[in-house]
């Protein structure tokens, strides 16, 4: 089960996710992660338009399958997913 504290560790893919905040105006949408990068999120739009962003560039608000809504620093999740699972993160919520 996905939770706050341990979603740096799961995957990502399928989750809804909101963009609230970018280095570029370009950047902030909706939708749903269909793919993941080392440093790039793929984000289905309602429209089925796919968006390609930089993690490191952006704050996204994520809906966790129980229906939590968290903010994470994109940042903190630039590696490759199967690489993520193994490192130790400190949890800092925004």
């Amino acid at each position: 089960m996905i939770t706050p504290y341990n979603l740096l560790r799961h995957e990502i893919i399928g989750l809804e996710a909101r963009i609230v905040d970018s280095t570029h105006p370009g950047y902030v949408c909706s939708g749903s992660i269909i793919r993941e990068t080392r440093n790039t999120l793929e984000i289905r739009e309602r429209g089925e338009k796919i968006r390609k962003l930089p993690k490191n560039c952006i704050t996204l608000e994520l809906k966790l399958p129980a229906g939590e809504i968290i903010k994470l620093d994109g940042g903190l999740i630039v590696a490759r997913p199967e690489d993520r699972v193994k490192k130790k993160h400190r949890i800092k919520f925004v």
